[in-house]
């Protein structure tokens, strides 16, 4: 059964990461075929802003790649599931953010390239409710602690305390 669960996660991890360079690919051959054939787009915020989303997809293609086995061709680890929340989807939205961007600053020019400010905006907001979160937490540990002179009574009522 768990092989089973594992060979499901190395064929869509594998599906993911082929889409995914398949899109980089696409995206990124259109920006540099549209900046020699019809208009000059600055290549200073294109390297700049696309160097994140290139960090972010080797990092996903790093823990993500299913390892096989040369010699029995069996599967040795699934890789790290990239369907899951968390970092890794926080991860692809920077990719996709700075794809938006690249076809935004291809048809909009160089204020194109606003969009991607999206990525810096997201992290502050979620920063904040995280470190709301975390004094929530906090406060509530503080007001939760018990005193510090022991519980009257005998031992079964102050287990139940």
């Amino acid at each position: 059964m768990a092989q089973k669960a594992r060979k499901h996660i190395a064929k869509a991890n594998a599906d993911t990461l082929r889409n995914l360079h398949l899109g980089t690919l696409i995206v990124h051959s259109f920006f540099v075929l549209a900046n020699i054939v019809f208009r000059r787009r600055a290549l200073l915020p294109y390297i700049l802003l696309s160097i994140p989303s290139f960090i972010c997809e080797y990092v996903v293609e790093k823990t993500g790649r299913p390892k096989v086995d040369p010699a029995t061709k069996a599967l040795r680890s699934a890789g790290e599931d990239l369907s899951a929340p968390g970092l890794t989807e926080y991860m692809f939205d920077v990719i996709w953010v700075t794809w938006g961007a690249i076809v935004s600053a291809i048809f909009f020019g160089n204020w194109g390239w606003l969009l991607w400010f999206a990525v810096p905006i997201f992290a502050v907001i979620k920063g904040y409710s995280l470190l709301g979160a975390a004094r929530g937490m906090a406060s509530g540990m503080q007001q939760q602690q018990p005193d510090a002179s022991p519980a009257a009574g005998n031992r079964k009522q102050r287990r139940a305390a």
